[in-house]
């Protein structure tokens, strides 16, 4: 009986620690894409022909840069960065180690994000700022960043989902977390049971981060 509880109790911290470190890849990641997806974005977009910084120099390789992130398949780019994951953290295992090529996953991603929410703003709007004397800093950072909030939390939400997606990918080549735990224990052990755990838990993870952002999309949409 004795031997029963405590293997229980160690299941119950393999699946938490998971969790913790699953959380961990995706807020940290989610941190670096709005660090380096959201200006990314912005200036995609106005650099952009007709609108308030044309550069067409700019906005050429701009587009390409974050074209190429989002064409690579994460799983290739998990293994093509190695080198400078290890140069960056020192290890190419582990969560800090999956960090990095989340993160250079959901950058370009959050960037064509911003761009496309950006673009949805009416350019009478825009118009109008430059007509009042605006500055492009100002017509950046209140116009374009309050009037597309919304759109770039939602952007946010689906760019978080699609890291638990990627993290759970990261526990493929020793990156922890949920992944990790399903490999080791649900397949290579024949374990149904903690796959089946892992399942439901990354379910009600993209399913709180769905809520929460709809949440907060909602808060800041003055159209609501």
């Amino acid at each position: 009986m004795f031997d029963l509880v405590e293997k229980l109790a160690r299941y119950n911290d393999l699946m938490i620690s998971g969790s913790l470190e699953t959380l961990y890849m995706v807020v940290m990641s989610l941190f670096f894409a709005i660090v380096g997806g959201i200006p990314l974005g912005v200036l995609t977009t106005i650099t952009r022909q007709n609108h308030i910084l044309p550069n067409k120099s700019l906005n050429y390789i701009l587009d390409v840069i974050i074209n190429i992130g989002r064409s690579i398949p994460f799983i290739i780019l998990m293994v093509a960065v190695i080198p400078f994951t290890r140069m960056i953290v020192g290890t190419s295992i582990g969560t800090n180690a999956a960090v990095v090529p989340l993160s250079l996953a959901a950058i370009p991603f959050m960037g064509r994000v911003t761009d496309n929410a950006i673009l949805e703003i009416d350019h009478g709007v825009i118009e109008s700022a430059q007509s009042m004397g605006a500055s492009p800093l100002q017509i950046v950072f209140k116009v374009l960043l309050p009037e597309s909030l919304p759109a770039i939390i939602l952007g946010l939400t689906l760019t978080a989902i699609n890291l638990v997606s990627y993290s759970a990918m990261a526990g493929a080549i020793g990156g922890g977390g949920l992944g990790d735990i399903a490999i080791r224990y649900g397949y290579q052990r024949f374990q149904l049971g903690v796959m089946l755990e892992t399942i439901v838990i990354l379910v009600l993870m993209v399913q709180a981060f769905q809520f929460l952002g709809n949440k907060i999309a909602s808060f800041f949409d003055h159209r609501a």
